[in-house]
C-alpha cells in the first residue's frame, strides 16, 4: 500500500547494486505526487524517481518516471507526459484515457532497459486495487510487461502487517500470484528476533519466502514521495531546540523537502503548522511551493492564516516565500487564461511588490545564480553562488518604483547562460521571496541565513553548522538494507552472482 517504503527500497536497491558495480537505474511508470524535480533537459519527473536516481549515481531523464499525476484542487489533476503536460483531467476523464499511455510507459521502460543492466520498478499503492485492474499502467501490468520478479512490501509500524501481505497475495490473480518472489517487512522497531513466529506464519500461509525485516531508519534525509509524509512530522508544538522555522502547510503543499537542510541542523527545529494558534511567534516564516497557488491562497484566508501571517510580518518576523509561496507574497496573481481558476485576478498577501501572472508554458528547469541580497535575512550573503530547480507556470516581476531588490541574480538555467532576476527582498531584507527549490541545500546560503536569525536572537550558533550532503544518507539506508535484506536470494533471482 501507499507509504510502506517502496520508494526508499527502490533508492536501497538502487545504491546496493551501484555499490556492487552494476549500473542501474529507477522506474516507475505513473506516479502521483505534487513533489517533483527537473531533469537536466528542462522536463518534470517525480522527486521519488530524481531520489532514486541519485542514489543510483544517474541522472534523472523522463523515461524513469513516464507519467506524472500532479493533483489540483476539485479533483482535477494535471498529466505531465514525458515531462511536459499533457492534459489537465477529472478523475473520471483519466481512467478512461490510461490505456492511451500504455505505449508510452513501456517505450519508456525499454529504453531504460537499453541503456542499464537493470532496472527496478516501483509499483503504487498496491497491486491488488481490483476496481483498477483494468487500466494498470504501474503495478502488476508492467511487472509481466518485464517478465519481472516482485517483491512485496509490508509495513509493520503502522500494524496489520498480515492483513497487508497475506491479503495482497489473496487478491492477485494466479499469473501475478507467480511473480511474488519475496516479501518484505518494513519499518520494524526493536529486536527483529521477536518476529521469528511472525515470518514463519507469513511464508507458511503465502508459500513465499521472507527475505528480510528492515529496521525503521531515524532521522533520513532523503526526499520524500509526498505530503502524506507530514502526517507523522511535528506540526504545532514550538521546540527549545533553538531557531524556530515555521512551515505553512498547505493544501497542495509541493517540494516540502526543501527544507530536509534545515531539519538537518542541530539547533534548528522546523514546524508544518496549518492552524493560527499553532504558528506561534517563529524565527522565520515559510510559505512554501503548491501546485495550485490561488487556491491554497483561499484556504489560507479561510482559515485566518493570511491576517496572521501580515501581522507577524509587520512586527518583524521574517517571511520567506518559495515558488507559490513568492507568488502569495505578492501584491496580485493574474491567471488572464484560466490556468489555475476561472478567477482572472487574486488579490496576494502585500508583502512584497511584484504580481505575478499565469501562463500555460510550464518553467521547469535547473538553474544557477548569483545572490544580490545583502541585509536581513541575507546578511553576510551577497555574491554567494547558489544551484537549485525551477518549476512553475507563473512569471512575477517588480511593480514600477518598487522598493525592493531581486533575491539573485540567475547566471544559467540548463546548459544555457542567463542574465536575468530571481525573486525580491524587502527594503529591510527581511520579507523575501524566490522560484528556486533546493536553495536551502547550499551550505554556504544557509550557515548565513541561520546565523542572521541566530544573532537576531541575540546568541552565536552553538551548534557546529551541517553539510548538508545525501549522498551519506543514501549509504546509510543502503547499509541498513543490505544488512536485513537476503541479497543473495535478490541476486539468485536476477540469475547473477553477489
Amino acid at each position: 500500500m501507499s507509504s510502506v517504503g517502496k520508494s526508499l527500497m527502490v533508492a536501497a536497491l538502487c545504491r546496493i547494486f551501484k555499490q556492487d558495480g552494476w549500473r542501474v537505474a529507477p522506474f516507475k511508470s505513473q506516479n502521483m505526487a505534487l513533489n517533483s524535480f527537473a531533469t537536466r533537459d528542462g522536463r518534470e519527473v517525480g522527486r521519488a524517481q530524481a531520489m532514486q536516481a541519485d542514489a543510483a549515481g544517474v541522472d534523472v531523464t523522463v523515461e524513469m518516471n513516464p507519467v506524472l499525476i500532479k493533483p489540483e484542487a476539485d479533483s482535477f489533476a494535471q498529466i505531465v507526459v514525458l515531462g511536459k503536460p499533457w492534459a489537465r483531467l477529472a478523475a473520471g476523464e483519466y481512467m478512461s484515457r490510461r490505456s492511451e499511455l500504455w505505449n508510452t510507459v513501456t517505450h519508456a521502460l525499454d529504453s531504460l532497459r537499453a541503456q542499464y543492466d537493470l532496472i527496478i520498478i516501483e509499483g503504487a499503492g498496491s497491486p491488488a486495487e481490483l476496481n483498477l485492474r483494468s487500466g494498470d499502467l504501474v503495478n502488476m501490468a508492467i511487472a509481466e510487461y518485464a517478465q519481472a520478479p516482485v517483491l512485496l512490501v509490508g509495513d509493520i509500524d503502522r500494524g496489520g502487517i498480515f492483513a497487508q501481505l497475506l491479503g495482497t497475495i489473496w487478491l492477485l490473480q494466479e499469473n501475478e500470484r507467480a511473480r511474488v518472489r519475496g516479501l518484505i517487512v518494513n519499518k520494524f522497531r526493536g529486536d527483529p528476533r521477536l518476529f521469528y513466529d511472525g515470518v514463519k506464519i507469513l511464508e507458511a500461509r503465502s508459500g513465499v519466502g521472507v527475505l528480510g525485516v528492515v529496521p525503521f531508519v531515524r532521522d533520513l534525509r532523503i526526499a520524500d514521495e509526498d505530503s502524506v509524509a507530514l502526517e507523522t512530522v511535528d506540526r504545532g508544538s514550538r521546540s527549545a531546540r533553538g531557531i524556530d522555522v515555521a512551515v505553512i502547510r498547505l493544501p497542495h503543499i509541493s517540494n516540502f523537502d526543501d527544507f530536509d537542510p534545515l531539519h538537518a541542523e542541530a539547533d534548528v527545529a522546523v514546524r508544518f503548522v496549518d492552524r493560527v494558534e499553532d504558528v506561534g511567534r517563529p524565527d522565520l516564516l515559510i510559505l512554501p511551493g503548491t501546485k495550485t497557488t490561488t487556491a491554497d491562497l483561499k484556504y489560507l484566508r479561510e482559515r485566518g492564516l493570511t491576517s496572521r501571517i501580515v501581522e507577524l510580518a509587520h512586527t518583524g518576523v521574517p517571511v520567506l516565500g518559495i515558488c507559490g509561496g513568492y507568488q502569495m507574497l505578492g501584491e496580485t496573481i493574474h491567471d488572464p487564461s484560466g490556468v489555475e481558476s476561472d478567477e482572472l485576478e487574486v488579490q496576494g498577501l502585500g508583502l512584497l511588490p511584484v504580481t505575478t501572472t499565469f501562463a500555460a508554458e510550464k518553467q521547469t528547469t535547473r538553474a544557477r545564480g548569483s545572490i544580490q541580497a545583502g541585509r536581513g535575512l541575507f546578511a553576510n550573503a551577497h555574491g554567494l553562488e547558489v544551484a537549485g530547480y525551477e518549476i512553475h507556470m507563473g512569471q512575477t516581476s517588480g511593480l514600477p518604483q518598487a522598493r525592493s531588490t531581486p533575491l539573485q541574480r540567475v547566471m544559467a538555467r540548463g546548459d544555457e547562460v542567463a542574465a536575468d532576476d530571481d525573486g525580491a527582498v524587502s527594503e529591510d531584507g527581511m520579507i523575501a521571496g524566490t522560484y528556486f527549490h533546493g536553495l536551502f541545500e547550499n551550505d554556504a546560503l544557509r550557515h548565513a541565513l541561520l546565523a542572521n536569525l541566530a544573532a537576531r536572537k541575540g546568541w552565536t550558533r552553538a551548534a557546529a553548522p551541517a553539510r548538508f550532503d545525501r549522498n551519506t544518507e543514501y549509504d546509510r539506508l543502503a547499509e541498513t538494507v543490505r544488512g536485513h535484506l537476503d541479497l543473495g536470494e535478490v541476486y539468485r533471482m536476477l540469475g547473477a552472482s553477489q
